[in-house]
C-alpha cells in the first residue's frame, strides 16, 4: 500500500522497502511490530510527538525497546520539561493516528530528534503513515529525507539509560 510517507522517499529518490504486518489495535507497541516484521526492537524506531506544554512540539524518534528521556529531550529543545502530547492532540496535529506517525508528510513540520543508536543499523524501520505498514531504509537516507522537511534534525541521546534487571526473587 502506497502511503504518505513512500510518496515522500519516492519524491526524493531514496530507497525503501514497505513492509506490512496485521495490526492488533490492543497493542500498538514497536516490540510487537518487530516480531511481525522480523527485525530487532532496536531496529524499529517508533516516532513520538511531544511537547513542552504549551505550544513547542518537536518529534522524537527512539528504538522500539527503549523510552524516552524526557528530560535529556527538555535539554534538546531548550523547554523547562518535556512531556508527551495529549493523544488527542496527534492526528489534528501530524494527520497521523497512534502507531501510524512518522515526520513524513505529517500535517507541519516540527524539529526532529533522532535516538544517536540508529546510524548503528545497516537498516531501521519507521512507520509508513499508517498502522500497518513500516518503511525499511538505511538511517543516513531516513536523516537526509527528514532534513528535507525543512525542519532541523538532530541525531541525540534521546533514551532512558537500562535499568538492571532483577536478581531472581527480589522482583
Amino acid at each position: 500500500m502506497k502511503t504518505n510517507g513512500a510518496r515522500f522517499l519516492e519524491s526524493l529518490g531514496i530507497p525503501f522497502e514497505l513492509r506490512e504486518y496485521e495490526v492488533d489495535p490492543d497493542d500498538l507497541s514497536a516490540k510487537t511490530v518487530a516480531k511481525k516484521i522480523g527485525m530487532p526492537a532496536e531496529q524499529v524506531f517508533k516516532t513520538l510527538l511531544t511537547t513542552d506544554g504549551a505550544h513547542g512540539y518537536v518529534f522524537a524518534v527512539i528504538p522500539g525497546d527503549a523510552a524516552l528521556d524526557f528530560k535529556k529531550l527538555s535539554r534538546l529543545a531548550g523547554w523547562r520539561k518535556a512531556e508527551m502530547a495529549p493523544l488527542k492532540d496527534v492526528q489534528p496535529l501530524t494527520g497521523y493516528i497512534r502507531g501510524g506517525v512518522t515526520v513524513f508528510g505529517a500535517k507541519k513540520p516540527y524539529l526532529i530528534y533522532v535516538d544517536e543508536t540508529a546510524i548503528l543499523f545497516d537498516r531501521i524501520s519507521v512507520s509508513a503513515g499508517t498502522r500497518g505498514t513500516q518503511l525499511i531504509l538505511a538511517p543516513d537516507d531516513y536523516l537526509r529525507a527528514a532534513a528535507a522537511i525543512g525542519q532541523p534534525v538532530q541525531t541525540a541521546d534521546l533514551t532512558k539509560a537500562a535499568q538492571p534487571s532483577a536478581p531472581e526473587g527480589h522482583e
